[in-house]
């Protein structure tokens, strides 16, 4: 997997997590594969960012406010909406959301997997009507590891 090289790249609970800054504000979030080598933050911003992230780990509970560059069609940017609406410990399927976005269960996915900040706008929340579903375009590997275990952590 080729990942573009990260500004900070931590070690989670769940895995390897990447964040791309423009100055001070996140351009992009991403699940990162096990062997991608650490990056410490660097700047106070980076670090209050990592900081707030390790907090919020912590106590899922609490909604992560993040400085976050705008970004995503009017259409993604609603359902990530939606997303923040979806409370810590609990989920929707992808049917129902896209029932109350009035849209397809589908589009809802494909919106979900191209959310840039995955944490911040948790699109873990949202499962299948089967089972846990995808996550970020993946149906199995670190990927889904990483949403298992977000989602235990959340859990009441």
């Amino acid at each position: 997997m080729n990942v573009p090289p990260a500004d900070i790249v931590l070690d989670l609970p769940f895995g390897r997590f990447g964040i791309h800054l423009i100055g001070t504000q996140i351009r992009e979030m991403q699940f990162l594969p096990p062997d991608t080598p650490l990056r410490a933050p660097r700047e106070d911003a980076a670090q209050a960012i990592v900081a707030k992230i390790h907090a919020w780990l912590g106590a899922p509970s609490h909604p992560l406010q993040l400085p976050l560059c705008s970004r995503g069609t009017p259409f993604q940017r609603r359902v990530w909406h939606a997303l923040t609406t979806i409370p810590a410990g609990q989920v929707k399927s992808y049917g129902t959301l896209a029932a109350e976005l009035d849209t397809a269960a589908r589009a809802v996915g494909q919106a979900c997997g191209a959310n840039p900040f995955p944490l911040a706008i948790p699109c873990h929340r949202v499962v299948a009507a089967n089972g846990i579903g995808g996550f970020a375009h993946a149906s199995d590997g670190y990927l889904i590891l990483a949403k298992r275990w977000l989602l235990a952590n959340e859990a009441p």
